[in-house]
């Protein structure tokens, strides 16, 4: 059996797409591209050989603002990562590939996610009510979707290790949601052997010479471990095995996948023309255009544009590297001295790019992918200002560039880079935004573009008079320029909306960077207190009456929409009981998913260009201490130019309850009155209604 990285691709191999990150797929709210993006990246992961794709990602879920990986997620909210996992994990595993959903649970930093030194992992010590309305609910629609893997991950959940936590994996999964795959632990995550097995562990990657093999087998003997506990770890990965038909004509494991692509090896070519369709809009739609003053966009054959930024240009090298690559072990720029001093290990020899100051395709670490063909931003509007007649000024290497007063409009290309292994140390840059003021004092159309890994904060240009445009471009994969280029210039309708709330500072947010482990006499076993509950991102700015920048679901576009006719209906035969009784499936009780309530509202083009729309569904549950609203449906829908189209949400009865902590069941809240509210954002919801259970 063949497991290979990453939710986001292919990496360390050649003849396969980059995709759009997790965090892309998120802001573009569309849930049957990522369906379709599923499909392709499957379809490749089979070519290879590849039984198992270690993905996707739904932990972190961006409790920490600078957590290094929360790119390879979907968004910081935990209904629109569930309904994106749904897809996700639905789509690869109809092509015959198994997904691992990863890292369960609570994996929230990089910082200290590993024991290291005498120190322990860092312990996410969560309460009942936050796991479950918060942390776990994703999961739960991938075990709804039918996922055959899940992936516990390095840190330690309320003190125990992820891997070896009875309650998490045993109780919560295994029972509670009854989860009939296999859990495998994440690389060298295993700290134990007879405990390992007994607690739910199935597979330990990527060896367990030193706890399980020979030892297994003597616990068995002894008495340590029944069994029927080794049969059932058999069952579950025979089981997903046959349940994706990989008992019949799949490819050799690992087929094309060299541990050296700079010898001769076997080329499996595992692209399709079909998806490269799929690689475009994903890529298109999950740019979020949040400023647009002046007209300043779509661009219209301009005279003369002038080009700054190190995020615009290709990185100065993508091919076979020494190591298996710098952005797998987080390097931004390549260092000789690093390798050949062994600093980075000896891996094999991969396929992933590294950055000479070049534009992020995706993050670093394990998700990075390995694009065999990308265009960069730069070389896509090379190629529209030759059609155009445009005259082009570039500069890609000067924070403080020369700018030519001809230009039409000036392009600032930034990035904010993260990846696997470090947390990243800030939101903003001081370089780029020294970059941009500075361009901006010079040029009277200014339009900044961030390749963003993460969230990253604006406040130090974004009221300049000649910061006219800014879009989030995210991690777009391969298609990445032409992607952004067809929106630059209006080919494209922008459509993204913001997965993550944009606070106006760093101390807006609930949680902004890792806890690192406190001095004393408990200094080898850091904590980290979940003390806010569930009240992050979006949440936390409504509890708090904080003003962001840019709120969660927000996104412009080159055309305006109104919202109308609000229906709220209770379904009239469903059971309103106060806790739900069905039998436990794969999910968790199948009554959860009982639809209680339907919601319609209209959404009319008031401008004068076609254009998607996502309709978004907030709900207040009527709990004392609930948040103001929580995201509970969301459609993006095509309208017309002055057209009208009906959006309609189904609210099953997870969706209207919370979480009792003394009964263990999921509860609705009876005689009190849920608020309904449908609009274009978190904070843009004209369309508001009460249902009462």
């Amino acid at each position: 059996m063949c497991l290979s990285d990453a939710g986001n691709g292919l990496r360390n191999t050649d003849f396969v797409s980059s995709w759009p990150s997790g965090l892309h797929v998120g802001a573009s709210w569309n849930k049957s591209l990522a369906h379709q993006r599923g499909t392709g990246m499957g379809s490749e992961f089979k070519k290879k050989g590849v039984n198992v794709l270690l993905g996707p990602v739904v932990g972190p879920m961006g409790r920490v603002v600078l957590s290094g990986r929360n790119w390879e997620g979907f968004s910081s909210d935990p209904y629109l990562s569930g309904a994106l996992v749904y897809e996700t994990v639905e789509a690869v595993q109809d092509v015959g590939v198994i997904t691992s959903v990863k890292h369960y649970i609570a994996n929230e930093q990089e910082s200290n996610r590993m024991p290291a030194n005498g120190m322990e992992s860092v312990s996410s010590n969560i309460d009942d009510k936050t796991m479950h309305e918060f942390y776990l609910w994703p999961f739960q629609d991938s075990l709804r979707a039918g996922t055959g893997n899940i992936m516990c991950s390095y840190n330690r959940l309320n003190n125990s290790y992820g891997c070896a936590n009875s309650k998490s994996l045993n109780g919560l999964l295994k029972t509670e949601l009854g989860f009939e795959g296999f859990v495998v632990s994440d690389w060298n995550a295993q700290h134990a052997g007879v405990a390992t097995a007994l607690v739910g562990l199935d597979m330990a990657m990527p060896e367990s010479v030193d706890y399980w093999g020979s030892k297994l087998v003597d616990a068995v003997k002894n008495g340590s471990v029944p069994e029927s506990r080794v049969d059932d770890m058999a069952t579950r990965i025979i089981a997903s095995w046959y349940k994706m038909g990989q008992d019949k004509d799949f490819p050799t494991p690992g087929i094309g996948m060299s541990s050296d692509l700079t010898k001769p090896h076997s080329i499996v070519d595992a692209r399709n023309s079909t998806f490269r369709s799929t690689l475009f809009d994903g890529a298109v739609e999950g740019h979020v255009l949040v400023k647009n003053t002046r007209n300043a966009l779509p661009l219209s054959k301009p005279k003369m544009l002038s080009v700054f930024g190190y995020s615009a240009k290709n990185p100065d090298h993508n091919g076979p590297t020494i190591g298996s690559s710098a952005w797998v072990f987080g390097a931004e720029s390549f260092n000789y001295d690093e390798f050949s001093n062994g600093f980075f290990g000896s891996a094999a020899v991969g396929n992933t790019p590294i950055a000479f100051n070049g534009t992020l395709y995706s993050g670093g670490g394990s998700g990075a992918t390995s694009q065999s063909l990308a265009v960069s931003p730069f070389e896509a509007i090379v190629h529209r200002a030759y059609e155009d007649g445009t005259a082009l000024f570039w500069d890609f290497h000067n924070g403080s560039p020369a700018v030519d007063p001809a230009s039409d409009a000036c392009l600032v290309i930034g990035n904010a880079y993260a990846t696997e292994g470090a947390d990243r140390p800030g939101a903003r840059d001081d370089y780029t935004d020294g970059l941009i003021k500075h361009v901006a004092d010079q040029c009277n159309n200014t339009i900044v573009v961030f390749h963003n890994a993460g969230i990253r904060l604006v406040d130090q240009f974004i009221d300049h008079p000649n910061v006219t445009a800014l879009i989030f471009a995210h991690l777009p994969g391969e298609a990445s320029g032409k992607a952004l280029v067809s929106l630059l210039y209006g080919d494209a309708n922008p459509s993204g909306k913001l997965p993550y709330t944009v606070a106006r500072n760093e101390s807006d947010y609930a949680v902004l960077g890792p806890d690192l482990p406190d001095a004393g006499m408990f200094r080898k076993f850091p904590q980290s207190n979940f003390s806010e509950g569930v009240f992050l991102d979006y949440r936390h700015f409504d509890a708090k009456n904080i003003t962001p920048r840019y709120e969660f679901g927000f996104g412009l576009s080159y055309t305006t929409f109104s919202y109308g006719n609000l229906s709220v209906e209770q379904v009239d035969d469903a059971n309103t009981g106060e806790y739900p009784t069905g039998e436990v499936r794969e999910g968790g009780q199948i009554d959860l998913w009982d639809v209680l309530v339907r919601v319609k509202a209209e959404v009319t083009n008031t401008g004068g260009r076609d254009g998607a729309e996502v309709a978004q569904l907030y709900v207040g549950i009527p709990e004392e201490g609930a948040p103001v609203r929580q995201l509970r449906g969301f459609d993006k829908v095509f309208v017309s130019a002055a057209g009208t189209e009906t959006v309609e949400f189904e609210l099953p009865r997870r969706d209207l309850s919370v979480w009792d902590t003394v009964r263990q069941k999921w509860r609705l809240k009876k005689g009190g009155k849920y608020v309904v509210e449908v609009g274009g954002s978190s904070r843009d919801l004209p369309l508001k209604g009460t249902v009462e259970i």
